[in-house]
């Protein structure tokens, strides 16, 4: 679970012992950002940086991509426009009504090379799909963050976005009937970046989820064994011929 949707009633299970978080299942977490393409950062280094985006509009063709409306990211998205006066540099803030638009702006610019800039999330297909570069917008700031997090906030500021905290977690029943499987999900971490190749393969073979476990079994050895005691690892090698 993605611990900053989980609420005050996850934490409340936890603290009365119901509930137990076994590890961040993502590492380093959920991420999030503005984001150009790689081939545009080699080309324009200085638009790694907001600063330098802000400098040279017409080089990420004018435009910001904005999260979609209703999104909580839309909400931090427009307060950093705001506190960063983005318009005023030239920069057209450009309202996605969808996650589907967004993804399909990104698609269209990234195969035809074109530029492109705008807000994004992982672990994702697009993100496993395209090679994409996050522009820095300077330190995470948690006061300023949670600030932005309000809708039209009085003060805005700038921040950068924080990776978000995914856990793997248990009730303690759980725990407690099947302590092994306890102790294998506890060592169970996925590199972001990882999982989000996977989905772009799931995605481009139009694979199920058990395809894709064993695509990935087959092809990452070198992570999953470190889940796994000697004897789960043997028989999970001999199953896939290794």
């Amino acid at each position: 679970l993605w611990l900053n949707s989980a609420g005050e009633a996850y934490l409340e299970l936890e603290e009365q012992g119901k509930i137990e978080r076994l590890t961040k299942v993502l590492e380093p977490g959920g991420v999030e950002g503005w984001w150009i393409p790689t081939y545009l950062a080699e080309k324009h280094p200085e638009l790694t940086t907001i600063e330098g985006v802000m400098a040279n509009p017409e080089l990420v063709d004018n435009r910001f991509n904005n999260c979609p409306s209703g999104w909580g990211c839309r909400v931090v998205s427009d307060n950093l426009v705001r506190a960063l006066d983005l318009e005023n540099s030239g920069i057209e803030v450009f309202n996605h009504g969808s996650g589907e638009t967004l993804a399909s702006s990104m698609a269209s610019a990234v195969q035809s090379e074109e530029p492109w800039f705008g807000y994004y999330w992982g672990p994702t297909v697009p993100l496993g799909k395209f090679d994409m570069t996050r522009v820095e917008l300077g330190d995470y700031k948690p006061e300023v963050h949670t600030r932005n997090q309000t809708q039209e906030a009085d003060n805005p500021g700038v921040s950068e976005f924080p990776a978000a905290t995914v856990l793997t977690s248990v009730t303690t029943d759980f725990k407690d009937r099947e302590p092994e499987v306890a102790e294998m999900l506890s060592k169970l971490t996925f590199k972001t970046d990882t999982m989000s190749a996977l989905l772009a393969w799931m995605d481009s073979n139009n694979a199920s989820a058990e395809e894709a476990a064993v695509y990935f079994l087959s092809n990452n050895s070198d992570e999953w064994s470190s889940w796994l005691n000697d004897s789960a690892k043997k028989r999970l090698a001999s199953v896939l011929g290794e």
